[in-house]
């Protein structure tokens, strides 16, 4: 059975999984990997948000990224078939407009600051968010805990200082690496990136193994 050694893991646990309704904002370098661990594990009712296309600069570290040229979300829905794609860009407006109330838990694997910013007021009870592994080489270094106990890691500064100066009260959980970059230029390593992504996964399964079954 395809999902026999997950339920060997998870036991009943595993069929919560299987319920849950997950958005994932953003398909690159860390979310396309954080997808396909989403789908192995059993979670297959996924919505996948990004205006993009791929292209041969992403061959180095994002899934799918073979086919040049096509929409990322499309072809991440050819290659996982219950998945649901919106091709769209994720900004701060998108995230004012878009009905988040259908979805569990919602993923974010996106740059755009006012957007993670945005996010973060309308959906922090339900929100991993990833800070990115641009420049590193060690995934051993990527730690998961609340937004404000992120350290090291510049990206996530900015987000800390942009949340205070919004009046932001809330906390979720965050993915992120202290380690020293490596390259001042837009160098970047699937051994982080994707580890990001797997990282990202397992944190969102933890979520929802702790929120209990919110099945309908």
């Amino acid at each position: 059975m395809r999902y026999e050694r997950c339920r060997a893991l998870f036991g009943e646990d595993h069929e919560k999984l299987a319920r849950t309704k997950v958005l994932l904002l953003g398909v690159g370098g860390v979310g396309g990997f954080c997808l396909d661990c989403l789908f192995r594990t059993g979670i297959t009712d996924i919505t996948i948000v990004d205006y993009d296309t791929f292209d041969e600069t992403n061959q180095n570290r994002q899934i799918g990224s073979e086919a040049v040229g096509a929409v990322k979300v499309r072809r991440l829905a050819e290659l996982y078939p219950t998945v649901t794609p919106i091709e769209a860009k994720v900004d701060a407006a998108w995230v004012e407009n878009f009905d988040f109330s259908p979805y569990d838990i919602v993923l974010d694997a996106i740059d755009d600051i006012r957007a993670k910013i945005a996010l973060a007021h309308k959906v922090w009870p339900k929100l991993v968010s990833a800070t990115g592994g641009a420049r590193k080489i060690d995934p051993t270094k990527i730690e998961i805990d609340s937004i404000w106990k992120t350290h090291g890691d510049p990206f996530a500064r900015k987000i800390r200082y942009e949340l205070k100066k919004s009046g932001f009260k809330g906390d979720y959980t965050a993915l992120f690496s202290p380690e020293e970059p490596k390259t001042a230029t837009k160098g970047s390593f699937v051994a982080v990136t994707g580890a990001f992504g797997l990282a990202m996964c397992s944190a969102a399964v933890q979520k929802i193994l702790e929120n209990g079954d919110k099945s309908r």
